[in-house]
């Protein structure tokens, strides 16, 4: 039956270039955005997991900054501890020149001296934003320092921080005083006491008291007369030298290790990324190919519309 009052065949092709607008605005977003899923209303799950993974990929962003700043901090540790090690060699040297007999001492503790102003310097400096890992003084205190070194998130939702942890007492080689003299009480390898040191006397008998009561720092053998004196000194500078070699090791091993740690990070992030995209983002192939052949619909649905229309037209040619 043909009416003039209600066009089937036009109303049929009205709704089908409305669901076919429908598909290719949904297709152009999805070209123009390069998202398939870019609001929860596409898809609330994978919209929902993305946006978690999203978030935590900014925080391990911020883990690997903070691995840098850790870094940082302990090649500075690491570069003072090495060259603090080169100086306590030459008062070593120095030390076993003045052993020799008729070497003028106080020429030599002199040098010595000098050597224990550029071990205090070493300690100084060795600051990084803030951190030092090899003084102690008043405001700098031995501690563990914990380096943010991931971010974690279980199977339950719940998320923590993992930490590199580091005890700068082992690597604290200057202890100084309200008034910046060497303090034997702290833990600075360099200024400690050294008591019970094992040293062959004189006479060539080991014997087991040795002592160095004011520690490298405050080592003076100006009014040191006997070999027996010489021989304690050497044998604790060789054991603050052995102490130190120990503690380059340790902030060398942590160095790695944030190292190893950072570029994990960045391999997770880089991962985690990868992981969003396959859910989230648009197949760019598949969309131009989807939004070709809409077109190519739109176009035949215009013409339907266009015929179904001119048949209420082809209707006035029977009254004529």
């Amino acid at each position: 039956m043909t009416s003039i009052l209600t066009n089937t065949a036009a109303i049929a092709a009205l709704s089908t270039l409305r669901s076919i607008a429908s598909d290719m605005e949904t297709t152009q977003n999805h070209v123009s955005s390069g998202y398939r899923i870019e609001t929860a209303s596409d898809n609330a799950a994978y919209w929902s997991i993305a946006t978690t993974m999203r978030s935590d990929n900014k925080a391990l962003g911020t883990v690997k900054d903070a691995l840098g700043l850790g870094a940082a901090m302990t090649d500075t540790a690491y570069t003072a501890l090495q060259s603090s090690i080169k100086v306590v060699d030459e008062i070593k040297a120095k030390l076993t020149a003045a052993s020799q007999p008729g070497v003028d001492k106080e020429k030599v503790q002199k040098e010595i001296t000098q050597l224990q102003d550029q071990l205090k310097s070493i300690a100084k400096s060795a600051s990084f934003s803030g951190q030092n890992w090899v003084l102690e003084d008043p405001t700098t205190t031995p501690e563990t320092k914990a380096i943010i070194g991931s971010f974690n998130r279980d199977a339950t939702g719940n998320i923590s921080l993992t930490t590199l942890e580091y005890d700068t007492t082992k690597s604290t080689l200057v202890s100084l005083d309200a008034t910046g003299a060497n303090d034997t009480a702290g833990a600075g390898i360099l200024s400690k006491e050294w008591t019970n040191l094992t040293y062959v006397d004189e006479t060539g008998n080991t014997q087991t008291n040795g002592a160095l009561a004011d520690g490298v720092l405050g080592l003076t053998i100006t009014n040191t007369t006997t070999r027996d004196e010489m021989a304690q000194y050497l044998v604790a500078t060789d054991q603050a030298l052995k102490e130190m070699t120990d503690a380059a090791a340790d902030v060398g091993s942590i160095n790695s290790r944030i190292d190893l740690q950072s570029n994990f990070v960045q391999d997770l992030i880089d991962s985690i990324d990868t992981g969003v995209g396959k859910l989230v983002d648009a197949d760019m192939n598949e969309e131009s190919t989807k939004l070709k052949a809409l077109q190519t619909q739109q176009q035949l649905g215009i013409q339907a519309l266009s015929i179904a229309n001119n048949d209420s037209q082809n209707i006035l040619t029977l009254f004529r």
